[in-house]
């Protein structure tokens, strides 16, 4: 779907894909943002990974998903509709580099860091997951 041109001169410098594994992705070390539409899945992603967000969300939940996640969580900056270019770029510069990213980055692993506790034994999304399987698949 792109340009034979955009492919020739991106070619050694970058890769394109139709799908790879995310979460993987985003738990390498390297990785210090993450730019997501804000479904679901990305941002619990996001969020086991310790990884900050810059939020462009289109429709369904992915809005109420960003304001949690820019709002609610301090772990996330949202890109306006209009998206230029050189806006992106301040975005990720702050991210990478600035007070702002910073603070988002701490807030990242604090959020990690919770999400861990839960999924262990005894944590609440373990016993929630618990308590489903006992009333929905064992009755």
């Amino acid at each position: 779907m792109l340009p034979k041109e955009f492919l020739e001169e991106t070619r050694g410098r970058g890769m394109m894909v139709g799908w790879c594994p995310q979460e993987q992705v985003l738990s390498h070390p390297a990785v210090g943002g993450f730019l997501t539409h804000s479904g679901w899945n990305s941002t619990i992603e996001s969020v086991v990974c310790g990884v900050p967000v810059t939020c462009w969300p289109f429709f369904a939940e992915q809005q109420t998903n960003c304001r949690f996640s820019c709002v609610e969580w301090g772990m996330g900056m949202e890109i306006g509709n209009d998206v230029k270019r050189d806006e992106v770029e301040v975005l990720v510069r702050e991210m990478m580099d600035g007070e702002k990213g910073k603070k988002m980055k701490e807030k990242a692993l604090k959020w990690k860091g919770k999400a861990e506790e839960a999924a262990k034994v005894g944590g609440s999304s373990y016993l929630s997951f618990d308590k489903l399987v006992e009333e929905v698949l064992l009755q």
